[in-house]
């Protein structure tokens, strides 16, 4: 399956369900590999299975959020990973969180989803999407050195896209920095000349 061959995952998964209809672990990968395929209607199917044959599952619980998340139903999905962040064990639990405050955002709740992201930040200080959001939310309130440090440290993590780009200029008109203003806007146009941010950009230097 992490090799995108999602079709041969199906086989040993079958057979796996053959022998024992609740297993959990299999409904779970055949629920991605649905999801994978674009088929949501059987990917929820086996996420379900796969709850009902281990009920407080945090992975699966995670996995399940994320795959509403990704059909739009946001609600759901909150809910989904709010049960996942009551696991004070689970390894990967500041991606729950970080799960959680994109979830709010969809939501319309900033306050929440700043309180959220936060969290995941506490948690782990190298989550790029958490770091991102947390610099646009504190742009976005007029915190700008927090938006710095949080901007830098997001650019540390990760390439940059068309979004990153324009708060990274907006961030340099801020403090004034008009080369790295020039740098970014010609990044914006060489990578992504026809995205709704490049035109932002423009409209912002008149």
């Amino acid at each position: 399956m992490q090799q995108g061959l999602t079709e041969q995952a199906k086989a040993p998964l079958g057979k796996a369900l053959a022998l024992d209809g609740g297993d959990a672990d299999a409904h779970a990968a055949l629920a991605l590999v649905f999801q994978a395929e674009g088929e949501p209607a059987l990917a929820e199917t086996h996420f379900r299975k796969a709850l009902k044959a281990r009920t407080g599952d945090t992975r699966i619980r995670n996995n399940y959020g994320s795959f509403l998340y990704a059909q739009g139903r946001f609600a759901e999905a909150e809910q989904m990973f709010r049960l996942a962040s009551a696991d004070t064990l689970y390894p990967e639990r500041s991606r729950v969180y970080e799960n959680l405050g994109l979830t709010a955002l969809k939501l319309e709740r900033r306050d929440q989803a700043h309180a959220y992201l936060l969290k995941a930040l506490q948690l782990n200080q190298r989550q790029p999407k958490a770091l991102l959001e947390m610099a646009e939310l504190s742009y976005e309130n007029r915190h700008y050195v927090p938006a710095r440090d949080y901007y830098d440290r997001f650019s540390q993590l990760s390439d940059h896209d068309a979004r990153s780009l324009l708060l990274g200029s907006r961030l340099a008109r801020v403090f004034d920095e008009q080369g790295t203003l020039a740098e970014l806007g010609q990044q914006l146009q060489r990578l992504y000349p026809g995205t709704p941010e490049y035109q932002q950009y423009l409209s912002e230097q008149r």
